[in-house]
């Protein structure tokens, strides 16, 4: 399943497929949407951790580690993975249609925010 070189990269379709490979194969079956959430969430809360502690004003504890951001953001992918495929979701058309409303929505909005 992961036969991929270190730097090679994989479309959104082969990450659906392969994180459903893995779940069938290894972890046996989706949790229920309501427990994917529950792990969305806290892996969302561990990547506000690392962030609060290495970007904001928040520090770690003595001899504590801010933690792996990369390996928390590829639990938050994993797990928005698990989401739509028990949910029958395509997100790579998913994103390209979210891309399309955002840059109609936005296509001057942010040129005229004072604040950027």
């Amino acid at each position: 399943m992961t036969d991929l070189p270190d730097n090679s990269s994989i479309t959104i379709r082969e990450a659906q497929a392969q994180v459903d490979h893995w779940i069938h194969s290894v972890g046996v079956r989706y949790f229920d949407e309501m427990t994917n959430l529950a792990q969305l969430v806290e892996e969302v809360g561990e990547v506000a951790r690392i962030l609060s502690r290495t970007c904001g004003e928040q520090s770690c504890k003595a001899g504590e580690s801010p933690g792996d951001l990369a390996d928390e953001l590829a639990d938050v992918l994993f797990v928005t993975i698990c989401l739509a495929n028990q949910s029958g979701i395509d997100l790579a058309d998913a994103l390209r249609k979210n891309l399309e409303k955002k840059t109609k929505r936005d296509a001057t909005r942010h040129l005229t925010n004072e604040k950027l």
